[in-house]
């Protein structure tokens, strides 16, 4: 199997923030936040293995900022690690108000592991992840020790 590199999978999806996503102050819920995210990661790990994925893992999940009605949200997500079946995907959310000239703000940040299922619903391999700049290594191996830990954590619960 052929390996693939993180910007062949990248991914953006953006949304603008509609009232039935919010509660009666104008504050989008934080649920609604997460799928979009949820659907980011999916369509990096889904492009990246060629195969259905499920999410297996939520990390890290940080709300840095509330998000309001009518504001752009955009989920930039890419890969950091990829193990035999399961993938590390890094979702940041960005947000900007339309109705004025501020800048674009970091409002969430997540690492959400996906998992490849076969044919027959069981965990399959994925192509080997093409690391190209020192980042993406420094990245790759902050995920392989996250990867670790929790492979660690699983064997111990048995």
């Amino acid at each position: 199997m052929k390996g693939k590199t993180i910007s062949y999978s990248r991914s953006q999806i953006s949304h603008v923030m509609m009232p039935n996503e919010a509660n009666a102050a104008g504050n989008v819920h934080g649920g609604e936040i997460m799928k979009l995210m949820d659907t980011a990661a999916y369509v990096v790990a889904r492009k990246h293995s060629r195969c259905n994925v499920v999410t297996a893992r939520v990390d890290e999940l940080e709300f840095h900022h509330p998000i309001y009605v009518g504001e752009l949200v955009t989920c930039k997500a890419e890969l950091i690690f990829v193990g035999r079946s399961s993938m590390e995907i890094h979702v940041t959310v960005l947000v900007e108000d339309l109705n004025c000239d501020m800048s674009t703000r970091t409002a969430l940040t997540a690492y959400f592991t996906m998992v490849a299922l076969g044919d027959d619903g069981r965990p399959t391999d994925v192509p080997d992840l093409i690391v190209e700049t020192p980042l993406e290594q420094a990245n790759f191996e902050k995920g392989r020790k996250r990867y670790e830990m929790h492979k660690k954590r699983r064997n111990s619960q048995v």
